[in-house]
């Protein structure tokens, strides 16, 4: 439900993703047998539109486990830092990084929330900053998060967002098909949903949640005003969980509308850069 934004919005959160942490790791979902085994946990699209990261460093904000981190380690990066608020989640993440022969040198992980990263990553800027699928849902200040994140990006450089699309939120769980919720509500939108997305019968304690709705409008002006330049904003038909009842589920492991029905973007994302300086 739509409430005012609770005093202790950042401790709820937190102590969800806490909990959470174990039972992904333990998940099918995210699978850490395969990924150890070379899997790659980032999705073709953003491989596509990212493109080459040889030698170049990157800045991971809002991390989880590390996963999507390490897999831009894995194509070439020459250094990867990934930043998230939970620390069983940094400290699994370091752990994968160990296992995977990926020192402080190539993966570094550390614990603070994402406004307070100029501070707390190792560098003051870099030459990609990422942030990944379900990340700015959990931030209440848009505007603060694209001047955190546009501060990090090095001249020359860029961010790129790949995010679901804030319109699915206003949809019917079931069919996709009907507008029910606000758009463009700037209240909070608190749950006690227990379970998780990696498994939804997880038995859970910390349940509370805490959740902003970002229309893409409000996030491309946002990084547009923090000095960035748009260069695209791909909208995408297909999400990497069945969001309704209606998707179906196919080869690629994304899930779509039925062929035939009308569609509406399940996913986004941005490429934003800064220009080099001069003469460089």
């Amino acid at each position: 439900m739509y409430s005012p934004t609770p005093d202790d919005w950042r401790d709820a959160n937190r102590a969800r993703w806490d909990e959470r942490v174990p039972i992904h790791v333990a998940s099918d979902f995210y699978d850490l047998d395969a990924f150890r085994s070379g899997r790659d946990a980032l999705r073709a699209f953003e491989l596509a539109e990212v493109g080459d990261v040889t030698g170049r460093t990157l800045l991971h904000l809002q991390c989880h486990i590390g996963m999507d981190t390490l897999s831009w380690a894995r194509h070439g990066a020459r250094q990867v830092v990934g930043l998230d608020f939970s620390e069983p989640a940094v400290e699994t993440a370091r752990s994968l990084a160990d296992e995977l022969g990926l020192g402080p040198d190539r993966a570094a992980f550390v614990t603070a929330d994402v406004y307070d990263a100029p501070s707390a990553v190792p560098d003051s800027a870099y030459d990609i900053v990422y942030t990944g699928l379900g990340a700015l849902n959990w931030l209440p200040d848009i505007d603060r998060w694209a001047e955190t994140a546009a501060s990090l990006v090095a001249p020359g450089g860029f961010l790129y967002l790949a995010e679901f699309h804030p319109l699915t939120d206003t949809m019917d769980a079931k069919t996709g098909s009907v507008v029910t919720d606000d758009y463009f509500s700037r209240d909070a939108w608190v749950d006690e949903t227990p379970g998780t997305y990696a498994d939804f019968d997880a038995p859970t304690v910390h349940n509370r949640s805490v959740e902003w709705q970002h229309p893409v409008g409000r996030v491309v002006t946002a990084l547009a005003a923090a000095g960035l330049r748009i260069e695209f904003l791909h909208e995408h038909d297909s999400s990497l969980f069945q969001r309704f009842d209606a998707l179906e589920r196919h080869p690629d492991g994304h899930y779509r509308y039925p062929a035939g029905r009308p569609r509406i973007p399940l996913m986004y994302s941005i490429k934003a850069s800064r220009p080099a300086e001069p003469g460089r």
